[in-house]
């Protein structure tokens, strides 16, 4: 076709930007449309690439904030010029759509043009760009800081636990006594705790009490993560053992968790001998995340991940059966959470929290005031006691698990959910408003009757609200990437992964997803620009209406582009097509038979049981679905190679 193989991001916006006038032409004019590139091109010039992924997104979070009922609307504070009022020049014709003079939400916005702004002000917010070296001294100095903030709430609900237990001690005591329970008026305080945040505690212990009665913690198959560990053990060498903490091996003995059998035990006696049983450290990484500045993840140590990966996939399994939590706290279905924010998106019935540093806020005060036995000492068991900092110090850890742990969410979201409900409970709230808490995650929606008690219920316990970014007012709601407005969904294309003029399996992938996007979107033009450049790069792609194969494809490939080679397959009777394969990096390794064996039934034996949690078919079937499971070949965690093949 004649182009390169570079593509530049305001080429993608422009089109972007004549897509969206095509489409919203009975209120964009042309006109218009010309004033808008002129302006885009010039503060591209002089802003750069910032002006797509800084300031563009900063007045859509602007809008967002307006949309939900959070102040008005006022473009001078995010750098954009206005004319009679305050609604920018810049695309102004579409914000006049959705916003009055004053900046005031109007009574029939139209929820097309609000979609059409949030996929242009939001399409390269996410972009993974190299970041300023001094956002990871931030991110850390933030992470460190979190924990001197929450050690006061962990420290009051250790003290809480304590009166609670002394005060369950002295009623057993006086029932023991007199076979019948003493009636004694009711302090204003429970060791300076309000009564009403003291019965909603005594609740949510409850609670949880009744969801893990008969959970058996220890009914587990442990197993290793994808992900990488502070002691810095790869692939096979994860199943050789030098160092188990004891507090760990005191809930979960060697012998039944770490070893294969008895046999392997007897056959390992000089290994056993020379095992360390020490503290081990988790360790702080900062993984990039895009321009904004880094992740952090704490990665766990080999003997903690091991039983926290086994314990974790057994709480998800029993807590998405039992009759309490199954229909409210979910960690492999998302559905239910996007459906209620779109419903609430439509009369405001449903509000939508945001927790901020959701993760790194849940005390372990919290977590020993609120879990039973003998799950407790389970949790506890496997988490790290401390991490060690980028720069070698080393930070004992006030919260339960940081990101990074396996049992970091679940943790979180029964956590939230027993707070909230018994909050509801202590309110004397109805049925129905108890039965509408959905929690995935970090993600919470609770009925907008009761959403500003929910918030200060989280937050009295340690938790952080993000009220910005909270949807309690308006109509525009945000969960578990459904995000609506008048029961519209409006979730902008978002561009994350940075084009590579390279063939890059993760940059393929990325973007053949995001022009199958612009296509949904009917934004031909960008469609179009994309697919050139792919074309230019990669030769052939297949379509999906024409072939309808797994490998990736585009929805539509016009008529100019050659289709791929094809040939017939006479051993499976088939017509295959030569595409684009993405594969993993695999690597065999061969270890002794006891360790090969360890890792069958901690590998093999996990899968199959989450498949038969996820899967009807596998459960029906009673073995594992997909290809058989080998003890030697191993898949290098995050890496893929693009290699053509015959589908």
């Amino acid at each position: 076709m004649g182009c390169t193989r570079s593509l530049e991001y305001s080429e993608v916006f422009i089109a972007l930007i004549r897509d969206v006038q095509t489409l919203r032409s009975n209120v964009y004019t042309t006109s218009e449309l010309r004033r808008d590139l002129k302006t885009v091109t010039n503060r591209i010039s002089s802003e750069g690439l910032g002006f797509l992924t800084k300031t563009l997104p900063r007045l859509g979070k602007h809008l967002d904030k307006v949309l939900a009922g959070i102040g008005l609307f006022d473009a001078a504070t995010c750098g954009f010029p206005s004319r009679n009022g305050q609604i920018p020049i810049l695309f102004g014709s579409l914000f006049r759509s959705v916003l009055s003079a004053d900046g005031a939400v109007l009574p029939d916005a139209n929820a097309a043009c609000v979609q059409s702004l949030r996929d242009l002000l939001f399409v390269f917010y996410k972009l993974e760009l190299p970041y300023d070296p001094k956002l990871e001294l931030k991110v850390i100095q933030r992470f460190v800081k979190t924990e001197e903030e929450i050690k006061p709430y962990s420290d009051a609900c250790d003290l809480l636990a304590l009166r609670l237990e002394q005060e369950h001690a002295a009623y057993a005591d006086a029932f023991d006594r007199h076979g019948y329970l003493p009636h004694t008026p009711g302090s204003p305080k429970v060791l300076g705790i309000p009564l009403h945040w003291a019965k909603t505690v005594r609740i949510a212990r409850r609670l949880l009490s009744r969801v893990f009665s008969g959970f058996d913690p220890k009914d587990i198959y442990p197993c290793h993560g994808p992900g990488a560990v502070s002691t810095k053990e790869q692939l096979s060498g994860k199943y050789t053992w030098t160092n188990i903490p004891a507090r760990i091996t005191q809930v979960y003995p060697l012998d039944e968790f770490f070893y294969a059998s008895l046999g392997h035990v007897c056959d390992r006696q000089q290994e056993l001998m020379s095992l360390k049983d020490g503290e081990s450290w988790a360790k702080v990484v900062l993984v990039p995340k895009d321009s904004r500045g880094p992740r952090l993840i704490s990665c766990e140590s080999l003997a903690d991940q091991f039983i926290q990966q086994g314990l974790s996939r057994a709480v998800v399994r029993h807590v998405e059966r039992h009759p309490l939590t199954r229909d409210s706290v979910r960690f492999t279905n998302q559905e239910p959470n996007r459906i209620a924010a779109l419903a609430g998106s439509v009369a405001g019935k449903y509000s939508t929290i945001d927790l901020n540093e959701a993760s790194d806020r849940v005390s372990l005060g919290l977590v020993r005031l609120l879990f039973p036995e003998p799950v407790l000492t389970s949790l506890v068991a496997c988490r790290s006691l401390g991490t060690r900092l980028p720069d070698g110090e080393k930070l004992l850890l006030t919260k339960y698990a940081p990101m990074g742990s396996a049992l970091c969410f679940p943790v979180l979201a029964l956590t939230v959910w027993s707070l909230l409900v018994a909050g509801f409970k202590a309110l004397n709230a109805d049925r129905d408003a108890i039965s509408s808490i959905y929690v995935y995650g970090d993600d919470v929606i609770v009925p907008t009757a009761y959403a500003e008690h929910a918030m200060i219920t989280l937050e009295y316990f340690g938790l952080k609200i993000n009220r910005d970014k909270s949807c309690t007012k308006g109509l525009f709601r945000e969960s578990c990437g459904m995000d609506a407005f008048r029961g519209v969904p409006v979730t902008p294309v978002r561009i994350r992964t940075a084009w590579s003029s390279l063939r890059c399996p993760e940059s393929y992938v990325s973007w053949v997803s995001y022009a199958n996007s612009f296509w949904d979107r009917k934004y031909y033009m960008a469609y179009e620009l994309v697919i050139e450049k792919l074309f230019s790069l990669y030769g052939c792609i297949p379509s999906e209406k024409d072939i309808g194969l797994t490998a990736p494809s585009l929805r539509e490939v016009p008529e100019p582009y050659r289709r791929p080679r094809s040939r017939s397959n006479l051993f499976l009777q088939k017509k295959e097509y030569l595409v684009w394969c993405v594969l993993p990096v695999s690597v065999s390794q061969e270890i002794d038979g006891w360790k090969m064996l360890l890792r069958y039934f901690a590998e093999a034996c996990s899968t199959y049981e989450l498949e038969r949690h996820t899967s009807t078919e596998a459960t029906s079937v009673g073995i594992p679905s997909g290809k058989p499971f080998s003890v030697s070949v191993y898949t290098k965690p995050k890496r893929t190679k693009l290699r053509l093949g015959w589908r």
